[in-house]
């Protein structure tokens, strides 16, 4: 069996391949938290428990309702999307132009609310969703072997986030959200509804963080709790790249989820304080991020 560095080759593709699916969530999540920041400043603790609540809903639509999962993978993260503009427009809006502790807080209490009452409806175990037909085995590629499934979620996932970068960079709409963040009064009176632009703009990060869900859960378990577990290593993810850096969260996201796959195929131990150790390093060296701008 053929080696590298002691490790067969078909153990160190394939906690790279683990690396990239896992980057390729973190690079989506991150990206919502990064959106919502950047634009808005709100600091988004209820992001785990949205993205919690679009890997159920997928299943719900996809396994009880009997929607095709192409279907489901488009209403969801709408569906959730669509609580997500609910929570600006009836709760963080509220608190507009407060110090950042107060989204922080109210949103944290809101994921709380979301879990506890799907813990309450599904219990702890969650739900169980069914692999998509289309999806179902995969192609050796002679080291390794690759289910489709998995090659999909890196390359969709990856075509979101370049697909939003583009958008906030690089077209007018991404103009006048960042125009409409950083000077409200003077978008208003060129006849733009800000506040609009703001609850859209919540709610297509909350639809970032549904997506990811909905791509979860054919591959992890769909429990109420799923969100929390993965939200610390998310705002590391954010931190490290840049609080609010659109290209900042895709990158690292994608590098930090491939630093954790070597780091388990080498050290295993690590594996689950790499990124952390790797925050560390970054807020010693640059405080404000790898893409991140000085104060």
């Amino acid at each position: 069996m053929s080696m590298i560095l002691g490790v067969p080759v078909a153990v160190l593709f394939g906690q790279l391949l683990l690396g990239l699916i896992n980057g390729a969530f973190y690079a989506l999540l991150s990206l919502g938290l990064a959106v919502i920041f950047g634009l808005l400043k709100i600091i988004n603790f209820a992001h785990g428990a949205l993205y919690m609540l679009g890997a159920m809903a997928t299943v719900i639509l996809f396994d009880t309702l009997g929607i095709s999962y192409w279907a489901a993978l488009f209403v969801a993260p709408i569906l959730v999307g669509c609580v997500g503009v609910a929570i600006e427009y009836f709760l963080l809006r509220k608190i507009a132009g407060q110090d950042h502790i107060y989204s922080l807080l109210l949103t944290f209490g809101v994921a709380l609310i979301i879990q506890g009452v799907l813990t309450n409806m599904y219990g702890v175990s969650g739900l169980r969703y069914s692999m998509p037909d289309v999806f179902k085995g995969g192609m050796n590629l002679g080291f390794m072997f690759l289910p489709y499934y998995r090659a999909w979620v890196i390359v969709i996932a990856l075509l979101v986030c370049f697909g939003t970068w583009f958008m906030i960079e690089k077209t007018k709409l991404g103009a006048y959200l960042r125009a409409g963040t950083e000077d409200s009064q003077l978008m208003q009176g060129f006849g733009i509804n800000v506040p609009l632009l703001v609850s859209l703009t919540y709610g297509f990060g909350v639809m970032l963080a549904a997506f990811a869900g909905a791509l979860a859960a054919p591959i992890y378990s769909v429990t109420p709790d799923m969100g929390s577990h993965i939200l610390i290593v998310v705002f590391a993810v954010v931190v490290i790249g840049g609080m609010g850096s659109i290209a900042g969260a895709i990158i690292t996201g994608v590098l930090m989820g491939v630093v954790e796959g070597l780091t388990k195929t080498f050290y295993p131990p690590a594996s689950s304080a790499v990124i952390f150790l790797v925050m560390v390093v970054v807020l010693f060296v640059r405080p404000s991020g790898l893409f991140g701008k000085e104060a």
